[in-house]
Formats: C-alpha cells, sequence, structure tokens
C-alpha cells in the first residue's frame, strides 16, 4: 500500500461518524443508505458524504442492484495498514516506552 493510500486510510478513520458506518457495516453487511442513516444524529446528506470518504479510500464497496445500491466494508486497506505499518510499533518494548516517558515527566 502506498503512501497516499494510507493517508487515506488514516484520514476515512479519523472521523467517529465514518467510523460509526464501518462499524454498521461490520455487524450487518450490505446495507442500502436508508438502513446506514437509522439511528444517527447526522442527517442523510452527511451520511452520503462520509460513505464518499470511505469509498475513495476502498473501506467501502458499493454494488449496484437494479436501482438500490448496496455499500459492503472492504477489510483489506484497514489489514493493510495494520500488517504494514501498525505492526511495527509491536517491536517496541512497552517497558522502554514507559521508561522514557518517565524520564520525561521528571
Amino acid at each position: 500500500m502506498g503512501g497516499m493510500k494510507r493517508d487515506a486510510v488514516f484520514a476515512a478513520l479519523a472521523d467517529s461518524n465514518r467510523r460509526e458506518l464501518l462499524d454498521r457495516l461490520r455487524l450487518r453487511n450490505g446495507q442500502r443508505l436508508g438502513d446506514l442513516c437509522e439511528g444517527l444524529q447526522i442527517s442523510r446528506q452527511a451520511v452520503t458524504k462520509h460513505l464518499r470518504v470511505l469509498e475513495e479510500a476502498d473501506l467501502v464497496l458499493v454494488v449496484r442492484r437494479g436501482r438500490e445500491r448496496l455499500h459492503f466494508l472492504n477489510p483489506v486497506p484497514i489489514s493493510a495498514v495494520a500488517m504494514r505499518w501498525l505492526k511495527q510499533f509491536d517491536a517496541v518494548p512497552l517497558d522502554a516506552l514507559l521508561a522514557d516517558d518517565m524520564q520525561a515527566k521528571a
């Protein structure tokens, strides 16, 4: 995954409304816009804009069935970020981080 694509994933995940939409799709994949809007405190237009950002980051895939647009979670970009970027922090010993933090506060 290139840097620009990774940045798009992080930018998409930075918003709590978009994370909520991803959580809803994780629980029940293949939802229509109206389904995704239910119970949210934001407008249908705002949901559409958030879905567009998620689509551009390849986190949501859209399948047309007749007049309906069904939204599906694509976990591949999140997994790629976790495996290629976040994984590197697993190699940092937590004890060393805590010791550095304690020294900085002293």
